[in-house]
């Protein structure tokens, strides 16, 4: 009896990733607070830009984005000729997994962090090791401690998903000096556009005083574009050119480099954006906690509700479906006594308070 081809063993380790869900079965109405999306879809010029491309989708892209990587340029301060854009940035984190990492390359990232990283990691064949978090923040001398010889790349993100919490820049430059120089520092920016505080920095300026560090950034979030899978990332000249040797030849679409292109220019949507979700993550964060309900810190569109035990977020998350309303259950992340909430319209932000009240009084 013959059998099937058979994958690397490694690869059977792996727990597919689960994104958040879209609707509910049976629901009149579905608020989705499960994916961290933009609270207000997609910016009106990248929705006329997107129209007007469509004839022009028989078309191959243009392999080296070069529009939209000037329309990044500009827009950032940056050096179009460092930025490489993906089919979303997960699309880069792969590729800088499978480039600078393998078997005998070890990978280090936080307990907590996005669970993409572990992902690419093994099917790269490396070594993933999960540092452990100090209150749900990334303990940067515990991560130092986890780094050896055979350490290749280490992942911050900044703002962590799921649990919201930051690195200050200063700290960030501290922890880069005292990692060794043949480690690539990979800090994953995909919800940088929210964070309101001085100390923060996205990560440019660390890439720029260093060769060894990489920011990721993304199109999903604020700019409302997730479902084109637009990414980006800022690298040292030697990282770009391993990546643009690496990616797919048209990694990102013809609509979705129209999209992303137009939607830097959209007159006031980042501050618009950047305020609402500062008002009403303070608006959720204090209805939550009135409910008795403890909710970590967040920087990000969204907020980690903490429920204390699996039973009461299991329950928490049946109560709020059952009003047509879906949340983040976050157990892949070790996290399985918490729920993670978007930040959605006002509206929204409003029913999910209600809820989570109603439930709080009804257990």
């Amino acid at each position: 009896m013959t059998t099937g081809p058979s994958p690397r063993l490694e690869i059977l380790n792996i727990h597919p990733y689960v994104a958040g869900e879209s609707s509910i079965a049976g629901a009149n109405r579905t608020i989705k607070l499960s994916s961290n999306e933009g609270a207000f879809g997609v910016p009106p010029v990248a929705q006329a830009a997107i129209q007007a491309a469509i004839t022009e989708s028989f078309r191959y892209p243009d392999g080296g984005c070069e529009a939209l990587r000037a329309a990044l340029g500009k827009r950032w301060g940056l050096d179009p000729q460092r930025i490489v854009c993906g089919a979303g940035s997960d699309d880069l984190l792969y590729q800088l997994c499978h480039s600078y990492g393998g078997p005998g390359r070890d990978i280090v990232m936080s307990a907590h962090g996005f669970t993409i990283y572990e992902i690419a990691g093994v099917y790269a064949g490396s070594k993933v090791i999960k540092v452990p978090e100090r209150d749900l923040c990334t303990d940067l001398d515990a991560m130092l401690a986890a780094v050896t010889p055979s350490t290749r790349l280490v992942f911050i993100a900044n703002p962590n998903n799921p649990t919201g919490s930051m690195v200050s820049a200063a700290d960030l430059a501290r922890f880069r000096s005292r990692l060794p120089e043949h480690v690539l520092l990979v800090i994953d920016a995909a919800y940088a556009e929210y964070v309101d505080r001085d100390d923060y920095d996205a990560g440019a300026d660390l890439v720029d005083a260093s060769g060894n560090t990489v920011m990721t950034r993304t199109f999903s979030k604020m700019f409302g574009l997730g479902g084109l899978r637009i990414g980006w990332c800022y690298a040292p000249v030697a990282v770009v050119d391993v990546l643009n040797r690496v990616r797919g030849t048209f990694n990102v679409s013809v609509l979705g480099q129209a999209a992303a292109t137009a939607a830097l220019d959209e007159p006031g949507w980042m501050e618009a954006c950047k305020a609402h979700n500062t008002q009403y993550r303070a608006v959720l964060t204090d209805g939550l906690r009135a409910a008795g309900i403890k909710v970590w810190p967040s920087v990000g569109n969204f907020v980690l509700a903490d429920f204390g035990t699996v039973e009461k977020a299991n329950a928490a998350d049946a109560f709020l479906r059952a009003r047509g309303i879906i949340v983040r259950k976050v157990g892949a992340y070790g996290l399985s006594h918490c729920l993670r909430i978007t930040i959605g319209t006002a509206e929204e932000c409003g029913l999910l308070v209600e809820g989570l009240t109603a439930f709080t009084h009804h257990g």
